[in-house]
């Protein structure tokens, strides 16, 4: 646990460190840029005698400056830091979004065949099926287990993956009849009701956002494909009371022991 905390504060130190560079500058930005608009506006309003509005200008900034108007100084300082914030958060944001739609993009673009025969890999995954099990003709709730490990794996990583389910570990496609079968609402909207209700109860309700649902039919067919994208914190997966961290390596999922999982959620969040 308190390896845990001390990590918390690690990766909040960094972004601590990123607010405050933008509050500066939004401080900064309140007494050179705000502060003399302000007295350019009030320079035309009221017709200040002064044989220039920029002499007049360059005057109430030298106050500024030294101190001598120390409310009005303050006032704008403190208008440019919740500018400087806003432009922090929003920036954070932008960027995930950007780097989300470019990612959904590339994938949407992939046809089915030619994202099979790429293989597994550290990108993509295959699973035969999400709660039916082949071998023993039945549902096996245990199944879903695997699927959640996979979904965090990618989550975990740096830059997500894909999962097809309905696909054998050797390319050939065996379909979601089964599965669709196995649920009270069957069809696709059946079965990606079914996913997003698993990873809310596994990983947590804010990482549905984290995975598109797709559906391919080919060969007559349904497979489903998964678009996993980089999850903005760390992705446990609750399993009884302890909670594991999974990341894919390679072209497998792995768990990762206290010690890799503190090291890594380091070098991959705290930035």
């Amino acid at each position: 646990m308190k390896r845990f905390i001390l990590l918390l504060l690690s990766i909040w130190r960094q972004r601590f460190k990123l607010y405050l560079a933008f509050a500066i500058a939004g401080a900064l930005f309140g007494i050179f840029i705000l502060d003399p608009i302000n007295d350019f506006v009030y320079f035309h309003e009221h017709g200040v005698d002064e044989p220039s509005v920029s002499k007049y200008i360059l005057e109430e900034l030298k106050l500024s400056l030294s101190g001598k108007t120390p409310k009005k100084t303050y006032f704008y300082a403190q208008v440019g830091v919740v500018i400087g914030l806003v432009v922090a958060w929003m920036y954070g944001l932008i960027h995930r979004r950007i780097e989300h739609i470019e990612q959904l993009s590339d994938e949407i673009d992939k046809d089915l065949p030619g994202t099979i025969r790429q293989g597994e890999g550290p990108l993509l995954e295959f699973k035969s099926s999400f709660r039916w099990d082949i071998e023993q003709s039945r549902v096996n709730r245990a199944l879903e287990t695997v699927i959640m490990k996979a979904l965090a794996g990618f989550m975990n990583s740096h830059s997500g993956g894909t999962l097809l389910i309905g696909v054998a570990d050797d390319g050939e496609i065996l379909g979601l009849e089964n599965d669709y079968q196995s649920l009270k609402r069957q069809g696709q909207d059946g079965f990606e009701q079914a996913i997003m209700t698993a990873t809310s109860s596994s990983l947590g309700a804010d990482l549905c956002r984290y995975i598109k649902v797709l559906f391919h039919s080919s060969e007559s067919k349904d497979v489903c494909r998964l678009i996993i994208l980089p999850a903005s914190r760390p992705v446990f997966f609750k399993q009884g009371n302890e909670p594991k961290f999974y990341l894919r390596t390679g072209g497998g999922t792995r768990d990762l022991n206290i010690q890799e999982a503190t090291e890594f959620i380091v070098e991959r969040w705290a930035k």
